[in-house]
């Protein structure tokens, strides 16, 4: 039986979210190796094409969800005429349902029955394996195995712009190590409290030696989220809410100690970039949706969560199961985070004292820290 040729060219459709995007990028590499001759064309957010658009020999078709239908008219007419040997459909929301109409390919590839919703079936003619316990970037590296291809390692290579690290660089000065707190996910129910995160700053700052920098986009969520921090810590930090870009913001996190955030775009930015993480999960799954290459420093209270809020197990529930509820009925966080900041203090328990002795691990101290914080709040 004589081997299918290689596809000559290929469409990916994947237009948001931040996090979603930056885990096509190892996908992107997958497929550069595997059919360097191939021709790559990516349907992908505008917001999001100022992240991914300069990676080199990718064409990218950009889609303004914001024009409404006439956002899904560009994308038509920019792919009129044109046929795709494959197109990888890596969402299922129903705009992107929609959207994929207007590509025209031979082989359409989508999710498995277990993860297509909103009539994406409709809109494909294969699918990728299906399989429960994957993390989403897995999910998305396996649209490669229709394929023929592995996806076998994983690397971003995102490009910095020089402006971007120089601008970084006067951000971040001098030799201490510096803590990136991105206080805000679009979900509000993910976010810490700001009196959570107050603690940990101040924490890092005044016993530590660490400096520490708000970071997050202009979204009123943001500044007010920042604003409150700023309220409840006794030290100083450096604001720079609403002030980057998205690579300006790719150049913090390479040039950070580690980055605390709740489940949310930045975190798998700056994972791309290799800092650590500190990913606050209690509304969604680490093991599905943190940090990919390193969840060690993570605070995992998802099980907490689905015990207290919809009163079964984590292994009774649907894999992907967001546990989005509001966080107001339960003690005053502040005390609980003063308690805990204050036993650190007097005298840490062994796995902290052992971990304050790794030298390797810049971010140690901190990490426990804030896992203590975390843990009891």
């Amino acid at each position: 039986m004589t081997a299918a040729p290689p596809p000559a060219s290929i469409c990916l459709l994947r237009t948001s979210a931040l996090g979603d995007v930056t885990h096509v990028v190892p996908l992107i590499h997958t497929l550069r190796s595997g059919f360097p001759q191939a021709r790559l064309t990516w349907i992908v957010g505008k917001l999001e094409y100022k992240l991914v658009g300069d990676l080199p020999d990718i064409e990218f078709v950009v889609f303004d969800k914001s024009l409404g239908l006439e956002g899904l008219r560009t994308v038509r007419l920019a792919l009129e005429g044109r046929r795709f040997d494959v197109l990888l459909h890596m969402q299922v929301a129903l705009r992107a349902n929609v959207l994929s109409l207007g590509v025209h390919a031979r082989r359409r590839i989508g999710y498995d029955h277990a993860r297509a919703k909103d009539l994406h079936g409709l809109t494909v003619n294969e699918r990728i394996p299906a399989r429960s316990g994957e993390h989403v970037l897995d999910a998305i590296g396996s649209f490669a195995e229709p394929l023929g291809l592995q996806q076998t390692s994983v690397r971003w290579d995102l490009p910095i712009p020089v402006e971007a690290a120089a601008w970084a660089a006067d951000q971040l000065p001098g030799d201490a190590p510096w803590l990136l707190i991105n206080a805000a996910s679009s979900h509000s129910v993910r976010n810490w409290f700001a009196a959570g995160y107050a603690a940990v700053a101040d924490h890092a700052q005044q016993a530590l030696g660490w400096r520490v920098a708000l970071t997050g986009g202009p979204s009123k969520l943001e500044r007010h989220l920042g604003d409150a921090i700023h309220t409840h810590m006794r030290s100083t930090p450096a604001d720079l809410i609403g002030r980057d870009t998205l690579k300006r913001a790719l150049a913090l996190y390479q040039r950070a100690a580690a980055l605390l955030t709740p489940d949310a775009g930045p975190m798998h930015m700056a994972n791309a970039v290799g800092t650590p993480i500190i990913g606050l999960h209690a509304a969604s799954n680490p093991a599905r949706s943190g940090p990919y290459s390193d969840r060690r420093w993570c605070v995992n209270r998802y099980a907490a969560a689905a015990h207290k809020f919809m009163g079964r197990a984590v292994e009774d529930l649907p894999w992907g199961t967001k546990i989005e509820r509001p966080r107001g009925d339960g003690p005053d966080p502040y005390r609980r985070c003063d308690r805990a900041s204050r036993s650190a203090g007097s005298g840490a328990p062994p796995r902290l004292a052992a971990l304050l002795r790794l030298r390797g691990a810049k971010s140690a101290r901190a990490i426990v820290v804030v896992r203590l914080l975390f843990n009891q709040a």
